[in-house]
């Protein structure tokens, strides 16, 4: 196994922080006022003020005219089809330069295949549909959310219970979903519900999934779920009252949706990981830099054994990480089933961040539990990790389950 890049891999990933560095960071400095605390960032109900929306919207549209906000696409929707070594790398590299808790970076510059821009979910939609909008995503002016999770129907999709009743040419949709990412800001929705009960119960199917225009009547977001310390946010609650919907703008099969659901799976949870393995890195270099300048008992710190030791354990949590991440990118890449390795990386990946954001701030003492470093943020955002794309305890049942099935060829 080579995992050397090709030169075009690194290029892209050069330009893409070039463009954060000359463009992105130096706007959200000159909006600093705006984006520098959750009291201005966020309105009392917890969205995202105008403001904000129109500067992320700013950085989405200008990425897309760059090419890099339609990179990680597929070429049959219109995107730049890199596989997933580029990805993990171009991932790694721009939340390993930036660090966490940039508002106009992260999604924003590259989106979440499960939330904006070519989402691999895309590909199941009715071809004549897809036109009427594609341009609009791709351009980084329309945004998505990902509708499968409800309020008792989380790491078991099939436990849902909002219902699309044929009628017509129409498909009648009514529930609730929840914990759904960008559901307050979004133009359309992809949402997944029951048209077979009795299918689902056997889990043999019985879910359909559907685009959903967001202004629809009897849709609607009635509340954002501020999560882990923050004020408000991007993740919400959607209640569907009897929203219409044309069978032609169903997504796949009728009684298919999970296996729609989980197209883009191993995109998102491969992102995810590298992002983590950037950050992870990130808090590392914070750790080192400190640990050379502050001084107890009149020597460095980095002198003391007990840090030495910190540092070393972070070291090798990235490196086993990295060596994860590049093994299983090239899995894909080479057509190579990786259902274990895809979970074992997620799981991994955002259980190794954290560890590395606790020992970051334990290394920095009083100064790591302010956030004037920002490894606040990054310790709250490596706990939030190990949830979303699977917990870690779906990834190893998962896994396991690979196992006892002779599916797990390590």
């Amino acid at each position: 196994m080579d995992f050397t890049l090709d030169p075009d891999t690194v290029a892209i990933a050069e330009a893409v922080l070039r463009f954060v560095e000359r463009e992105v960071l130096p706007l959200q400095e000159r909006h600093h006022d705006l984006l520098g605390s959750e009291r201005t960032l966020f309105d009392a109900s917890g969205r995202y003020v105008p403001e904000v929306l129109a500067l992320r919207q700013q950085v989405r549209k200008r990425s897309a005219e760059l090419g890099f906000y339609t990179l990680f696409g597929d070429e049959k929707l219109g995107g730049g089809g890199l596989g997933a070594q580029a990805m993990v790398h171009v991932q790694e590299a721009l939340n390993h330069r930036v660090g966490p808790a940039q508002p106009l970076v992260q999604t924003v510059v590259l989106p979440s295949p499960f939330t904006n821009g070519l989402s691999p979910v895309l590909r199941h939609l009715n071809p004549e549909v897809l036109a009427r909008y594609r341009d609009g995503i791709a351009s980084g002016d329309k945004t998505l959310c990902f509708g499968l999770s409800e309020p008792d129907a989380g790491s078991d999709a099939f436990g849902m219970k909002t219902r699309a009743v044929r009628d017509g040419d129409e498909w009648v949709l009514t529930g609730t979903k929840q914990w759904i990412t960008n559901s307050p800001y979004a133009d359309y929705a992809m949402v997944f519900a029951l048209t077979d009960p009795e299918a689902a119960a056997r889990h043999k199917g019985g879910v359909t999934g559907f685009f959903v225009d967001t202004r629809a009547p009897g849709f609607s977001v009635p509340r954002v779920i501020n999560t882990m310390g923050h004020l408000g946010g991007d993740t919400g609650v959607i209640v569907l009252d009897g929203v219409r919907v044309r069978d032609e703008y169903r997504l796949g099969e009728v009684g298919r949706g999970l296996a729609v659901a989980m197209d883009g799976v191993n995109a998102g949870r491969m992102g995810m990981a590298a992002s983590c393995l950037g950050l992870a890195r990130w808090a590392l270099d914070q750790a080192l830099e400190y640990a050379k300048v502050r001084k107890t008992f009149g020597v460095p710190i980095a002198e003391h054994q007990a840090i030495q030791f910190m540092l070393a354990d972070s070291a090798m949590d990235i490196y086993a990480a990295k060596a994860m991440i590049q093994n299983c990118a090239w899995r894909l890449d080479s057509g190579q089933a990786s259902t274990a390795q895809v979970s074992m990386v997620k799981a991994f990946s955002t259980e190794m961040l954290g560890r590395v954001m606790d020992r970051s701030i334990q290394i920095h003492g009083g100064m790591g539990l302010t956030n004037e470093l920002r490894l606040e943020d990054g310790y709250r955002f490596a706990r939030v990790m190990r949830i979303p794309d699977g917990t870690g305890e779906i990834q190893r049942r998962t896994i396991a389950r690979q196992l006892l099935t002779g599916q797990a060829d390590l």
